[in-house]
């Protein structure tokens, strides 16, 4: 267990995961790419009062759990293999998308912000 907590900044994982978070809220609105994304997701855009609070909460964790990921890879200078498993992601989710019948569009939106959400997460521990 100490080799995946030494030598980590807790500081830059949450500031990725906050900032990942936040990015994600943005991401999917109707300022950038949310409209388009609803209709090729089949979902209606809500407000943020109407959001489902375990997907926001399990969205949270799922943020937290990477950023210390991308943060032990980072402190071990293993950042290509951080670079591997977004792609690796992205490609299964961009599948799973398929199954659900998603637009390309939509599919594309979603993969699109795992990559933003981890490079945002290196950049945050290079700084921090």
């Amino acid at each position: 267990m100490e080799e995946i907590t030494a030598n980590v900044s807790w500081i830059a994982i949450i500031v990725g995961a906050v900032v990942s978070f936040l990015v994600g809220w943005l991401w999917y609105s109707e300022k950038l790419f949310g409209t388009k994304w609803a209709e090729g997701s089949k979902v209606e855009l809500g407000n943020a009062s109407e959001m489902p609070i375990s997907a926001m909460v399990t969205q949270v964790l799922g943020l937290f759990v990477v950023a210390w990921v991308v943060a032990v890879l980072a402190e071990k200078q293993m950042l290509w293999t951080t670079f591997l498993m977004v792609i690796g992601y992205g490609l299964l989710q961009y599948s799973g998308n398929s199954f659900t019948q998603k637009t390309s569009y939509a599919k594309m939106v979603d993969t699109g912000y795992w990559v933003v959400a981890v490079v945002i997460m290196i950049i945050v521990q290079m700084f921090l």
